[in-house]
């Protein structure tokens, strides 16, 4: 009997420490440093420091439901023009939004920007992958009609977990801005994670055990279900306009996610697939051609709302 209970002990060390190393995968993924986030936007051209450090702003720690700060910059341009507010992927910083607030400082937009929990100079002890963030971008979302009046009007840009951020805030939470672009989001956390794990659409029964076993523990660790991360359920109460936007030959979040969700979403609507560019690199691999999909999509769904 002593044997059959060592055995089953250590069966359950050892199925403990692995869920505990699956579950840190994924609540931990390993981030860029910022430095070197800053030093990638200035050689492409996207991030002038002295530029930047003249450009009107007001930089904000949002209190985030979840007790942490979320370090937030308003950039302002001309007072009473609407605004958009920028979701940036994981692993990458504000910094990496600012490619974006050049795109839309250019059709007349002020901009807000910020770092997603444990991202930056955010707290936040863990990623959730728009489970937690959906509600800090609220929590952004209050702040910015606090500051610039219930009336301000704005839309919200997300690429990869900041566009899943963004259509779960939309379709889970409140429906408030006047439009949404996603570029690249996963149409569902589980099936993401297991095309990582597997590179494949039809995962193995190990892969499987894994993921049930990854999602146990986070439930345990973090209190939420990684099933319910789920943009493809969200999207189909989004009432206002998305444009969603996907890298056809992404090998890192699959383009048909993307299309899944465009099929799901009622409403106005419009999907731009380029043929260039790896994951989160539509625009830098198509810059004129993603302009003007956005041009295209603001004049059938927006200007009628300014």
């Amino acid at each position: 009997m002593k044997k059959k209970s060592i055995a089953a002990l250590t069966a359950a060390a050892g199925i403990s420490a692995f869920g505990i190393y699956l579950s840190n995968r994924i609540m931990f993924m390993k981030l860029k440093d910022p430095a070197e986030i800053e030093e990638r936007e200035r050689g492409a051209g996207f991030y002038e420091p002295e530029k930047y450090l003249q450009m009107i702003k007001k930089e904000l720690r949002i209190p985030s439901p979840a007790g942490y700060e979320i370090h937030t910059v308003f950039l302002e341009q001309k007072p009473g023009a609407p605004y958009m507010i920028f979701c940036h992927g994981v692993t990458e910083t504000k910094i990496n939004s600012l490619k974006y607030v050049q795109l839309f400082m250019k059709k007349g937009f002020n901009a807000v920007i910020y770092d997603h929990r444990r991202h930056g100079g955010s707290g936040g002890n863990s990623t959730s992958y728009g489970h937690f963030e959906k509600a800090d971008l609220k929590a952004v979302v209050d702040c910015l009609l606090e500051e610039e009046g219930e009336d301000t009007v704005f839309g919200i840009h997300g690429e990869s977990m900041g566009a899943v951020t963004m259509l779960l805030y939309a379709g889970s939470i409140e429906d408030r801005a006047a439009f949404y672009i996603a570029d690249c989001p996963f149409s569902d956390l589980t099936e993401q994670l297991s095309f990582l794990m597997t590179k494949s659409s039809r995962p193995s029964i190990l892969s499987k055990m894994a993921l049930s076993l990854a999602g146990s523990f986070i439930f345990l660790r973090d209190r939420y279900q990684i099933r319910g991360v789920s943009p493809k359920e969200a999207v189909k109460n989004i009432e206002k306009p998305v444009l969603f936007i996907h890298s056809k030959h992404d090998s890192f979040i699959p383009s048909q996610m993307t299309e899944t969700l465009y099929t799901l979403k009622n409403g106005p609507k419009r999907l731009f697939i380029p043929e260039a560019g790896e994951h989160a690199q539509s625009y830098v691999a198509n810059p004129e051609s993603y302009s003007k999909e956005i041009d295209h999509f603001l004049h059938d769904y927006f200007t009628i709302r300014r």
